[in-house]
């Protein structure tokens, strides 16, 4: 049996200077926020003895006279415009019922969805039998939050040609409040991979399509063998989102590809190596930290 022995190493010297404006302002339960009456109470806080006090660990956030915590783990509460990855869990009567790292699985209508072929026109009963030709269970997609019911749960939306189902690639599921909120989550990476970076936590890898299908309605998937140096570059990109995601670092594009520019030294079983993790993760903040700069 194969044993794996690491060694004492030198570690190379990281420089960060962090000042402390950059700091994040961070609390856990019970710490009191402020004891001003002039803020309103936002989602996360309470009321004790006339001081503004934090019920969850997490960010304190302020928009303008409205405070509110959010936490640093959570289930994914969605808003509109959204961006998510999911997967298909049921079948039902002219819907589909979604898995997207929230409390309640979210709604995809028959009719929020592109027919194949681009069609522009009511959805028959036709269209309701053949439901499982476009997606069946177990299939990944990528939609955005149209909307959100009363109880909380999502409805979902594939109305765009970038949105559908997902084809070959790899599903790396994360905590939501990593994600940074941005005005695209869809990234084509120099390194030659895509990356979708859902809202909901859930992060899509896959190889850079060529020429897109645009007559399939978001419903075609390629199924043409994926090349070893791309399944290469996917694995490394897997294996660099779990170590900012160990180190609770904010996931996107730039971060993302920093990472894998300072994994490149490394094999990529390596990465998620701890001493190998913690370097990798160093030069990406300080990489970061020089381009703010």
């Amino acid at each position: 049996m194969a044993a794996d022995m690491r060694l004492p190493t030198i570690r190379k010297p990281v420089s960060l200077s962090v000042s402390s404006s950059h700091r994040r302002d961070l609390v856990v339960p019970g710490d009191v926020i402020t004891s001003d009456t002039g803020f309103m109470r936002g989602h996360g806080t309470y009321v004790d003895e006339e001081k503004l006090t934090a019920s969850v660990a997490g960010e304190v956030q302020r928009v303008d006279k409205l405070i509110c915590v959010r936490p640093l783990k959570t289930r994914f509460n969605g808003e509109v415009g959204d961006v998510v990855v999911g997967r298909i869990t049921e079948v039902q009567q002219k819907r589909w019922k979604v898995e997207t790292n929230s409390r309640l699985d979210s709604v995809l209508l028959l009719s929020s969805v592109n027919l194949p072929g681009g069609e522009l026109r009511r959805r028959s009963a036709e269209d309701e039998l053949t439901m499982r030709e476009y997606l069946q269970e177990g299939d990944l997609i990528s939609a955005e939050v149209q909307s959100v019911f009363s109880d909380g749960a999502l409805s979902l939306h594939t109305r765009s040609l970038k949105y559908g189902k997902l084809g070959q690639g790899v599903l790396v599921q994360l905590s939501p409040s990593l994600i940074k909120r941005q005005k695209t989550h869809f990234h084509n990476l120099p390194c030659g991979a895509s990356i979708i970076l859902g809202n909901n936590g859930f992060v899509w890898l896959y190889p850079t399509p060529g020429q897109q299908e645009e007559e399939a309605g978001g419903f075609y998937t390629s199924l043409e063998a994926v090349s070893l140096s791309d399944r290469e570059v996917i694995s490394r990109l897997r294996n660099c989102l779990l170590a900012l995601a160990a180190h609770k670092f904010l996931l996107y594009d730039t971060s993302v590809l920093y990472c894998y520019e300072s994994s490149l030294q490394h094999q990529v079983k390596d990465i998620l190596k701890p001493e190998v993790m913690e370097e990798i993760v160093m030069l990406t903040q300080q990489k970061l930290l020089e381009q703010e700069g």
